[in-house]
C-alpha cells in the first residue's frame, strides 16, 4: 500500500562529478543546497552578491560575476554546473531610473514600483542568463529549480500564481536548451513531503530534514557513480573532522586530527583528477 506520491525526476542530460566547480544563484533555497555542496567539498560559489529572488536579478548576478575577477578560471576549463533557483516573479523598479534593483537596501518603499513579470518576461531573463553562461563557459550544464518557499506577504493565492509563472518559465528554458535540466524541488516539498513537520517553525521555510531529503533525491538523480562513491568515502572523514573532543589540546586528539586531515588530502587528490 502506497501512502504518498513520489515525484518522478527526468533523466538528466549530464551527471555531476566529484568536486566539480559549481555556481549557485537565486533564492535562499539556493543558499541551503549550495552550502550542502560546500560541505561535501565541491568548490562552489554561492550567491556571490547576496540572495536573488527573481529571474532579472539572477541575470544581473550572472553578468556581474562573469565580468569580475571572482569567476574562476575553471569556468573555461572543466565542465562546470550552475544552479539557478527562482523564488518569485515580483520585481522592484527604481522610479527615478526605471531599472530593476536587486536589493532595495532598506530605502523608502516610495522610491520603488513593484511589478509582476509575465512568464514570457521570465523566460527572456532566464534565457539571457543561460546563454551568457554558455558563451563564457562553453560546456556549462545548468540546473533550473523553483524554490518551495512560499511568500506569505503576497497572500497564498498570489504566491501560487507567482510559482506557477516561474514553473512555466523553467519548463520552457529546459526544453529550449539541451544543456539545461529542471530539478523538481518545489514538487518534492509540496507533493512528496506535504506535511508541516517538514517545515521550520515559521511554517514557510523547509526544515533541515526536508533539505536533506531534497539533497538525497538530487544525488540519486544527478550524481555519477564516481561522485556517489566519493560521497560514501568522504562521509567518515567528514565526521572525523567534525568531532569535538573534551580536550582538543591532547596528544591523542591531535594525532587523530592529523590522521583525518591526511585521509582528506588523499581523498581529494584521488578524486580531483578525472
Amino acid at each position: 500500500m502506497q501512502f504518498r506520491t513520489i515525484v518522478d525526476i527526468d533523466k538528466p542530460s549530464f551527471q555531476i562529478e566529484p568536486m566539480e566547480p559549481m555556481l549557485f544563484v537565486g533564492s535562499c533555497f539556493a543558499d541551503s543546497i549550495g552550502r550542502r555542496f560546500l560541505e561535501e567539498r565541491f568548490p562552489a560559489t554561492v550567491n556571490p552578491y547576496g540572495v536573488m529572488y527573481n529571474p532579472a536579478s539572477v541575470l544581473h548576478t550572472v553578468e556581474r560575476w562573469l565580468s569580475s575577477n571572482a569567476a574562476p578560471e575553471a569556468c573555461t576549463g572543466q565542465c562546470r554546473i550552475a544552479f539557478l533557483t527562482l523564488g518569485t516573479n515580483h520585481v522592484y523598479r527604481l522610479r527615478e531610473t526605471g531599472e530593476i534593483v536587486d536589493n532595495c537596501q532598506k530605502r523608502p518603499q516610495s522610491l520603488f514600483q513593484e511589478e509582476v513579470l509575465t512568464a514570457g518576461e521570465c523566460v527572456d531573463y532566464l534565457s539571457q542568463a543561460i546563454t551568457t553562461l554558455h558563451e563564457h563557459c562553453g560546456d556549462v550544464k545548468i540546473m533550473v529549480t523553483v524554490s518551495p518557499i512560499r511568500y506569505r506577504k503576497y497572500g497564498y493565492h498570489a504566491s501560487q500564481m507567482s510559482k506557477a509563472t516561474l514553473l512555466l518559465a523553467a519548463d520552457e528554458v529546459s526544453k529550449r536548451y539541451d544543456y539545461v535540466s529542471y530539478f523538481p524541488a518545489y514538487e518534492i516539498v509540496l507533493d512528496e513531503l506535504r506535511d508541516y513537520r517538514f517545515y521550520q517553525p515559521d511554517m514557510i521555510h523547509p526544515s533541515q530534514q526536508a533539505v536533506e531529503y531534497i539533497w538525497e533525491r538530487l544525488v540519486e538523480a544527478f550524481f555519477s557513480d564516481r561522485a556517489k562513491k566519493f560521497l560514501a568515502e568522504w562521509q567518515p572523514v567528514k565526521q572525523a573532522l567534525a568531532h569535538r573532543p573534551f580536550n582538543p589540546d591532547s596528544a591523542e586528539y591531535q594525532a587523530f586530527l592529523a590522521q583525518a586531515r591526511q585521509r582528506e588530502r588523499e581523498l581529494m587528490e584521488r578524486y580531483s583528477s578525472r
